[in-house]
């Protein structure tokens, strides 16, 4: 893909939420473009008339998501590539073939980051008991700026005696932000396996497989992959190639397109990680939604995306301090998902009901306000943020 140097301009005309709307939150759901939204309606006009539907169609679909997926984010291989409901999933996938990895001891440790979403956090609890596994979570400082000393201590914490280390590109609550390729080397220093969890990052902030390498990638889909809620992406590297599903889906076995030979039931999965596929994983309505939101994320780069962010909210930041918030510096964090601490006296809930009375969407997240910026996004929006904050 040719990567285009051209700043992104502002993209509101492409979403037709009301316009007297201050959407700052895609980090909680992002609104649909009429591009994707229009690809959700031609595919289910499509459905109204299922005559001359091929096998090839249940598989065809799926198959373009991966090739643009794996363009997104570096990874040379699509067939590593996975389609999945919910990052449940796609970890429930790492934990039932955590008992499968080389090298794994009883009192091995897995390691987590403080106040990680709840579905990096369960998936563990029950492989973690029955292999005598111990849970070790790094906390975040209490005080800012925390990523320096954040990653220096996820660093410390993986030790030869860990089997697994699951951490995000950025912290889905505070935006801070972690430095993956540094974990990624210690993992395979160590032996441990990393799984990362790219909701609040793939699509928005530059990701590279091939640097990082981590063994598996999971993604939400109606975040920063901009598409439908309820499907998703992963990822499973080398280690995964022969492990095994969460379930026998029949579409995930070999030849599994020739209907008219489904009884000679074939004991081989299609190659890469179609093993990890959900059943009905071409969705036909959903998938072509997701199709489309790719095409456009490869249209604006993550990497313009960045700089629009950036640029959008340069002027803010600065009176948002003067008022008492506060941010992590910005070598910690991304541009796309800011944690806005708020001052001692405030409760965050609160300050989002308030906002959300003068039309200014953002989210309570801990001790933070999640402000969660898009290409949408006009001055006026974060202009409307600030005024409602003073």
């Amino acid at each position: 893909m040719i990567q285009q140097q051209t700043p992104l301009t502002c993209q509101r005309t492409q979403y037709t939420y009301p316009a007297d709307a201050h959407y700052l939150n895609c980090a909680t759901r992002a609104p649909l473009s009429q591009t994707v939204a229009q690809a959700g309606l031609d595919a289910i006009n499509r459905q109204l008339n299922p005559m001359g539907l091929t096998p090839d169609d249940f598989f065809t679909g799926a198959v373009a998501v991966r090739e643009l997926f794996s363009q997104l984010i570096n990874l040379p291989d699509p067939s590593r590539i996975a389609v999945i409901p919910a990052i449940s999933y796609g970890m429930a996938v790492v934990a039932r073939n955590l008992p499968n990895k080389p090298g794994l001891q009883a009192g091995q440790r897995i390691v987590l980051v403080g106040s990680e979403f709840p579905s990096d956090v369960y998936a563990w609890d029950r492989v973690s008991a029955e292999l005598d596994l111990t849970i070790h979570t790094v906390t975040m400082p209490d005080t800012l700026p925390a990523a320096d000393a954040w990653n220096e201590a996820l660093l410390a914490a993986i030790t030869p005696d860990t089997s697994l280390v699951v951490c995000p590109m950025i912290h889905w609550m505070y935006g801070t932000r972690f430095d993956l390729e540094a974990v990624g080397v210690r993992c395979r220093a160590v032996g441990a396996w990393l799984a990362v969890d790219g909701t609040q990052s793939v699509g928005a902030l530059p990701f590279d497989w091939q640097r990082i390498q981590p063994d598996a990638l999971v993604c939400a889909g109606y975040k920063w992959l901009m598409g439908p809620y309820s499907m998703g992406l992963a990822c499973y590297g080398p280690a995964f190639d022969e492990g095994i599903p969460l379930e026998e889906a029949w579409m995930n076995r070999l030849d599994s397109n020739q209907f008219h030979r489904l009884m000679d039931y074939q004991p081989q999965y299609r190659p890469g990680a179609y093993r990890y596929n959900v059943g009905e994983h071409t969705h036909f309505t959903q998938m072509p939604m997701l199709e489309a939101a790719l095409r456009q994320l490869l249209d604006y780069q993550p990497e313009r995306i960045q700089t629009y962010c950036r640029e959008l909210m340069a002027d803010a930041l600065p009176e948002l301090e003067s008022l008492g918030y506060q941010l992590e510096p910005e070598t910690g964090r991304g541009h796309h998902l800011l944690g806005v601490w708020v001052p001692p006296h405030l409760d965050a809930m609160a300050v989002t009901k308030t906002l959300l009375a003068r039309n200014v969407s953002v989210s309570a997240r801990g001790r933070a306000i999640r402000v969660s910026p898009h290409v949408y996004n006009t001055p006026a929006d974060v202009q409307a943020l600030v005024e409602a904050l003073r």
